[in-house]
């Protein structure tokens, strides 16, 4: 398998440098992440893209937790067609408004849109609004940074503790217990938050409330509303500071768990404690149901689930677009991409990405809900 995979990178990194791709920026973004584009990805990929009258160049923002998926999505579309997309990943709260103020065409969100953002999103959506299209999925990695601690596990009551300043060390009769011959060291906790506003924060308390609400006492969304700890902007901000600071911990995409940062295993009440995996991930967002109407395809996680190997800390990230009254200069651009992440070959670079795919019926009805676009 590991040769297959370096077989793949090796062919797809030379049909890019035949092809010429345009070099691309995050537009000012702090959140480049340490894959930044740079995982493996289907050499098949670029000749399948249906690019029609994809041109020109497209701004887009939103969730930074998706950034690394949106890197290797936009590296092969833009050597087909030519297009420039930049994607500022300026967390999902700066991306819901740049698209409502319409700033942007198209923005990523790790939660779907509220009633009143889906209204105001009709003053730029001429005749139509703006819709939530599930692409990306993935654990929400916990990562910690505790010399001679190379395993962990917490439940979600222990987590919400943590981040409410409830436990703040690592020696904690509670994290002792579920780590039984573990040396904890009678060290400070260091837990750091997102400090913009963020679908990842969003999800992340959704499963503390869900399922530790005694010990989160709070609203949930994406401002985070719990007491101490410290903050950093977007994914890579919080997982940079996890990796430099002993004591730490910190939650983000599980793609942003690289280079030494070691992760969670969450006791959820199954027979043994479920690692932050891809495939975890996927047996958690399969139990999601589909409860937007019409064209929007917003889903409903189960945060609670205790079925063996299903990790229940995850997110979605929805490309949030007009089903209508889209701006004719972006439109066909904006469209080809989408087509292409939604299509068996963009959701398996996710795959090599770090992300997990959308289960098959979903992302059937992400593909047509993209060609209805207008």
């Amino acid at each position: 398998m590991k040769l297959q995979r370096m077989n793949r990178r090796a062919l797809s990194l030379g049909a890019l440098a035949v092809s010429g791709a345009l070099a691309l920026t995050a537009c000012g973004s702090d959140d480049t992440g340490s894959n930044s584009g740079g995982g493996t990805s289907s050499p098949a990929a670029a000749g399948s893209i249906k690019c029609d009258d994809a041109s020109g160049q497209v701004l887009a923002d939103g969730s930074s937790a998706q950034k690394n998926a949106v890197d290797a999505w936009v590296k092969q579309f833009s050597a087909a067609c030519k297009v420039e997309i930049n994607y500022k990943a300026g967390g999902s709260g700066a991306g819901v408004t740049a698209f409502t103020q319409g700033q942007v065409p198209w923005a990523g969100s790790d939660s779907a849109l509220k009633p009143e953002e889906v209204e105001a999103s009709k003053k730029i959506c001429s005749g139509g609004q703006g819709i939530n299209l599930p692409m990306v999925g993935g654990p929400i990695a916990v990562g910690y940074n505790v010399p001679g601690v190379d395993k962990l596990v917490l439940d979600s009551s222990t987590i919400a503790k943590i981040f409410d300043n409830k436990i703040t060390t690592w020696n904690d009769p509670a994290i002792a217990k579920l780590n039984p011959g573990a040396k904890l060291p009678n060290l400070k906790i260091q837990a750091f938050h997102r400090s913009d506003e963020s679908g990842t924060t969003d999800n992340f308390t959704k499963y503390l409330i869900a399922t530790a609400k005694k010990d989160f006492p709070y609203e949930g969304g994406k401002a985070w509303q719990a007491k101490g700890g410290q903050s950093a902007p977007q994914s890579s901000g919080v997982a940079a500071q996890v990796k430099q600071t002993a004591g730490a911990i910190g939650y983000f995409e599980l793609s942003y768990a690289k280079d030494g940062i070691k992760t969670v295993a969450i006791d959820t009440g199954a027979a043994e404690p479920v690692e932050a995996t891809v495939d975890n991930a996927t047996k958690a967002i399969a139990d999601a149901k589909v409860v937007g109407t019409g064209n929007d395809l917003a889903l409903k996680l189960n945060y609670s689930t205790t079925a063996e190997g299903a990790y229940p800390m995850v997110l979605v990230t929805y490309e949030i677009v007009c089903d209508k009254g889209n701006k004719a200069d972006t439109l066909p651009a904006v469209k080809a991409f989408l087509r292409y992440a939604a299509s068996e070959d963009g959701q398996k670079i996710l795959a090599e990405n770090d992300y997990a795919p959308m289960p098959d019926d979903i992302i059937a009805k992400v593909r047509t809900t993209v060609e209805s676009l207008s």
